[in-house]
């Protein structure tokens, strides 16, 4: 460790010595960035902090930027220059380098005044700021002194009298306003007031109300920098604005065209309350009741609009939703509302190749032969036809050699409407959908085993609202048979005495309904914090096996179709949480639990259904699948020969993470991590001692550490991580603590312990 900080101390050294300024005209400085001092003794520390940290975002132009106080963009820039356009030199120059800012490039005039008025726009009233440079060799920086004055607060807020239905309707949006007794003047939070207050209204009807309506009157002679706010309703307001309109015809079509935009209602089909102008009865008109949530003679509702051109598109067999309104009677609002829908074409053919990495550590790729047909009963359901093949090769680990190919058939077809002898009633933006799937997979594992796999499901999915989604499945099935079995596979199981070897062949027959819940926030940058939830309960005949009493303990193992079927319940738990430190870096954790409970006519879940632990997303520091289950380790005297040893597997997992990920450069992210975590057997084998679940499962955490790169091509993130192991628990355990033995600078420490990983998408 310490050749490690020599070292990088070196490079900084280097780097600092390789002075960006040399470079400077003679009468050029570099500009490092602006400061603002607020000389008002009055203002609290905290809130000056805050202030301060306000007006410097406004500051134009940004410095250049810098990793640990060195402008890298701005080395790479000069050392890089050239006349030429093609090139490396001209690339790095171009998309990497970043051009010295020059402090002669600062306006101090033209920022003081965006200053000036920020602090107005915030309760400074009084606000005067003056900017000026200061220099140091080749470097200069803004120096902009702030008085702000006293802030201004709001006395009491007054909404308008009840003169007419506008009036009052404006009036009884008051108890939700932004704007309260006591808080300072802000024109933003005013912006938004006028926002919200347009948006509750046209919840009630009024549909030609606007923001601009509005206006937002204030007297600040109050004594004491206090302020009187007074909304109101513009003279002007035309009559449009003051009505609340309702609903009196809808119209649908299914088949518009810009080339044929005649309304054709004569051709129109009523379907219960709205209607349908679809001449070549492309689709059937029942499949809009789910979508078109206005009925004739309500009130115009904005919410409910919105949601029913989400739930058209969310239909599938619509690429485009555009509506129009039209006042249809001048003397009385009521409103026909028109529904164009542009179609996909019905059936599309694709070919995907795909490269992958799986999470037993496997590259390699996939081609996929996509079938669709958006319509396919005419009831906007999507039917869809994979046929696909792939091939995996594993580096690393104990499965050297045996790679892995695959190749089968998926059909599915998904409606979007609860089907079955329930439905759930929902008007949000999200249209439910009932889906059934089936598949067969013929899995080839070189020189081991061939396996049959086959499975279906058919169940729904759908979201109360944009964060929380519900996926319940009536049925999953699943039964894979082992077609073939390689004799060194025999022999491995011989030689290891390794239970997995053969539990990954056994005959598995699985059915039983699961349910999964989702909640996230993840997607609202705004956020802070942001929080992401995923619980999901597997089941497999438990009914079915209290009914026959199966009991394989006491030797009374019952079969389906000939075969034993598995019974089990199992319940997973994973827990997300993002935490924005800055703009440009973000700290993120993740915890995971998972618990399956065997029992009846299984000893131990089915290979398929088993927790695995390692590998790229994962425990970065370990071999996919390479660790536990808890402190067991397979004795030297059993790996001998050519004997394969089996992927790792438990009925309980436990992991946790943590990652620090600074954004560094133009589409480059950088990250240190923590993983811990390990699975175990939920009952004791006397085969893998020291395998099962127990008190001391925390003194046989694994845990890791390490560094990686990120890159953001916005279309997908390519990330390289390096791990390598703190906490070994299948050592013995006075030597789990790996920790004292790193050594960076040692090969063959890299040799035995670094783990490259390379994979696609953030690891959570």
């Amino acid at each position: 460790m310490a050749k490690l900080r020599y070292l990088f101390v070196v490079f900084a050294l280097f780097l600092s010595a390789c002075s960006n300024t040399k470079y400077l005209a003679p009468n050029q400085k570099l500009y490092t960035g602006g400061e603002i001092k607020i000389d008002d003794k009055d203002i609290k520390k905290s809130e000056a902090n805050a202030l301060q940290e306000n007006l410097e975002a406004l500051l134009r132009p940004q410095p250049n930027s810098s990793i640990l106080g060195l402008r890298f963009k701005l080395w790479v820039y000069n050392k890089t220059r050239t006349n030429k356009r093609t090139g490396l030199r001209h690339y790095l120059n171009t998309h990497i380098g970043e051009p010295p800012v020059l402090v002669s490039s600062v306006d101090l005039t033209k920022n003081s005044s965006i200053l000036q008025n920020r602090l107005q726009n915030v309760s400074y009233f009084l606000a005067q700021v003056s900017g000026d440079t200061v220099s140091k060799n080749k470097t200069a920086k803004a120096v902009y002194t702030v008085h702000a004055g006293p802030s201004y607060h709001y006395r009491k807020i007054v909404f308008p009298g009840e003169k007419d239905d506008l009036d009052t309707a404006v009036t009884g949006t008051s108890a939700n306003t932004f704007l309260k007794a006591g808080d300072k003047y802000n024109l933003d939070v005013i912006k938004n007031e006028r926002i919200r207050i347009d948006a509750r209204l046209k919840e009630e009807g009024y549909f030609y109300f606007a923001p601009e309506d509005l206006i937002m009157k204030y007297d600040s002679t109050v004594a004491g920098h206090q302020i009187d706010m007074f909304v109101k309703v513009k003279n002007a307001t035309p009559d449009e604005a003051r009505w609340i309109y309702k609903i009196r015809n809808i119209y649908v079509y299914p088949r518009y065209t810009l080339r044929d935009t005649a309304t054709k209602l004569d051709s129109a089909v009523k379907y219960r309350w709205y209607n349908v102008i679809d001449p070549k009865k492309t689709v059937r008109p029942f499949v809009f009741k789910n979508a078109v949530l206005l009925h004739p003679g309500d009130t115009y509702n904005r919410t409910k609009h919105n949601n029913s051109l989400n739930r058209m598109i969310n239909l599938g067999p619509f690429s485009y939703v555009k509506n129009r309104f039209e006042d249809v009677t001048p003397d009385s609002p009521y409103l026909d509302i028109y529904y164009q829908l542009t179609q996909y074409k019905r059936k599309a053919l694709s070919l995907d190749l795909l490269g992958r990495q799986t999470s037993a550590n496997y590259n390699g790729a996939q081609i996929n032969l996509n079938f669709k047909n958006r319509n396919t009963f005419k009831g906007a359901e999507l039917f869809t036809l994979t046929l696909f093949g792939s091939t995996d090769l594993q580096f690393g680990g104990t499965g050297n050699g045996y790679n892995v190919y695959q190749a089968g058939i998926q059909p599915s077809i998904s409606w979007p409407r609860f089907i079955g002898p329930f439905s759930f009633n929902t008007d949000n933006a999200f249209i439910p959908h009932t889906i059934l799937t089936a598949g067969y997979t013929l899995i080839n594992r070189t020189k081991l085993y061939t396996l049959n796999s086959f499975n279906t499901s058919f169940g729904y999915s759908w979201k109360p609202n944009l964060h929380k989604q519900h996926d319940l499945n009536l049925m999953n099935i699943t039964y894979v048979d082992a077609a073939s079995i390689s004799q060194i596979y025999k022999d491995s199981i011989a030689h290891t005495r390794n239970p997995a070897l053969a539990h990954v062949i056994n005959n598995q027959f699985t059915f039983g309904p699961s349910y999964g819940y989702t909640y996230t926030n993840t997607t609202e940058d705004y956020r802070t914090n942001t929080f992401y939830y995923n619980g999901k309960v597997s089941t497999s005949a438990n009914i079915f096996g209290l009914v026959t009493g199966a009991d394989t303990l006491a030797g009374k193992v019952k079969k389906l179709f000939g075969t034993p079927f598995n019974q089990y319940v199992k319940l997973e738990n994973e827990i997300r949480f993002y935490h924005k430190l800055t703009p440009g870096i973000k700290l993120a954790t993740r915890f995971l639990v998972g618990v399956g409970l065997p029992y009846g006519n299984s000893t131990v879940l089915p290979y398929s259904q088993q927790f695995f632990i390692g590998g790229p997303n994962s425990l970065r520091g370990f071999q996919a699948r390479s660790l536990g289950p808890g402190a067991y380790n397979l004795p030297p005297s059993l790996n001998t020969g050519n004997a394969f040893l089996a992927d790792e597997s438990g009925d309980i997992k436990i992991e946790a993470n943590a990652e620090f990920r600074p954004k560094l450069f133009s589409i480059v992210e950088g990250a240190l991590f923590v993983d811990a975590g390990n699975i175990w057997l939920l009952r004791p084998n006397r085969l893998q001692p020291g395998a099962a679940f127990g008190s001391n499962f925390i003194n046989q955490m694994a845990v890791d550490a390490g560094f990686g790169l990120r890159f953001n091509l916005t279309v997908l993130v390519l990330r390289t991580d390096f791990g390598f192991p703190l906490i070994e628990p299948n050592l013995p355990a006075s030597q789990r603590k790996v920790i004292n033995g790193i050594d960076f600078t040692d090969a063959k420490w890299h040799g035995s312990n670094m783990i490259f990983n390379l994979a696609i998408g953030y690891p959570f």
